[in-house]
């Protein structure tokens, strides 16, 4: 009886301490910071501009895709100044919404601009920029709908997808975010200069793409980050295999280049799955125009993805919360040997 006592004491403190062991590691990685999204989201969001009309909401909805299985959200002026720009801003200038669902290995990042009520109320940003740039901060196998009841400029919904992914348990490191962010302001003047070329955009985000993937591998082989002359000559070479080099403003390739060297100097640069997923993003922008990059097929929360989320999804739980009865079982059973 005594030898039996031991066995099951010295059982119950391994599996304790496995459980620990396991329990801190998982709330390690829901509060540390992460280079590259590595895990899938769990649930869509949608994430409303604090300055929406709330009038506006059923439409808001119907232009995300929105269904009662979305997990809402609002983003403020402190959501902003936290993912985007400390410059400042207000809530009622936080107009845009967005909706992130998860998407299915592989995918990316694709985005789609859904006009509201019959008008394409965003008016700057496009949806190339808008999936390069989450792409540089770090997100990955996600689709994204951007949409506003009021034009504006489409800058604010990036702070909405931050957001949920931090929701979820994915934190962003603010190091990508702003990198990314200085993307965004640096390919803008580009981008409306050449706004009469539906496919001037996706040929620069991909063009941006190639050499960001480019900079990140040897980065990564290496140790070391190319300099200014480096990498204009990169990007150079990669506009001009694209055929826009002649289109691009000299000061807007001066402001690329410094944005590229950012995100080669942030830590998703140095990520192995960042090459490969910038790259693919790059090649489905290429020949990319308008403002759908994705279909209904993509979504990993489409009518047969959500059976097999509520059949599936909570697997991993269900069998956590078998090992924690059993464990409790076990130390119930030992304290009656004592």
């Amino acid at each position: 009886m005594k030898f039996i006592k031991q066995i099951a004491i010295a059982a119950v403190l391994l599996i304790a301490s496995v459980y620990v062991a396991i329990g801190s590691s998982i709330l390690t990685v829901h509060a540390d910071t992460q280079a590259v999204q590595t895990t899938a989201l769990s649930k869509s969001y949608v994430v409303y501009g604090a300055g929406m009309a709330s009038s506006a909401k059923s439409t808001v909805d119907s232009a995300l895709g929105v269904t009662s299985s979305y997990t809402s959200l609002t983003s403020t002026a402190n959501d902003y100044a936290t993912y985007i720009s400390s410059d400042g801003t207000t809530d009622s200038a936080m107009i845009s919404s967005v909706a992130i669902a998860p998407a299915s290995s592989g995918t990316g990042v694709k985005v789609n601009i859904a006009k509201y009520d019959g008008n394409s109320n965003i008016t700057k940003v496009t949806a190339q920029q808008y999936a390069m740039v989450a792409t540089m901060a770090g997100v990955n196998d996600v689709i994204i709908t951007v949409t506003a009841n009021q034009s504006v400029t489409g800058e604010a919904a990036l702070a909405g997808v931050y957001k949920a992914l931090a929701t979820d348990g994915i934190s962003l490191s603010t190091q990508n975010t702003t990198a990314a962010n200085n993307m965004l302001d640096a390919t803008q003047s580009a981008i409306d200069q050449n706004s009469d070329d539906s496919k001037y955009s996706g040929k620069l985000m991909a063009a941006v793409g190639d050499v960001s993937s480019d900079l990140a591998k040897s980065k990564q082989e290496d140790g070391t980050t190319a300099t200014q002359s480096e990498v204009k000559t990169q990007l150079e070479a990669a506009l001009k295999k694209y055929g826009i080099d002649d289109s691009t403003p000299t000061t807007s390739i001066t402001l690329i280049v410094n944005a590229l060297i950012q995100v080669q100097k942030a830590p998703v640069s140095s990520t192995k799955s960042y090459i490969s997923n910038v790259s693919d993003v790059a090649d489905s922008l290429k020949n990319s125009a308008g403002n759908a990059m994705s279909k209904l097929s993509d979504f990993a929360n489409s009518a047969d993805g959500r059976a097999l989320m509520s059949k599936y999804g909570n697997i991993f739980q269900q069998i956590w919360n078998k090992i924690v009865l059993w464990i409790q079982e076990l130390i119930a059973y030992v304290q009656t040997l004592v």
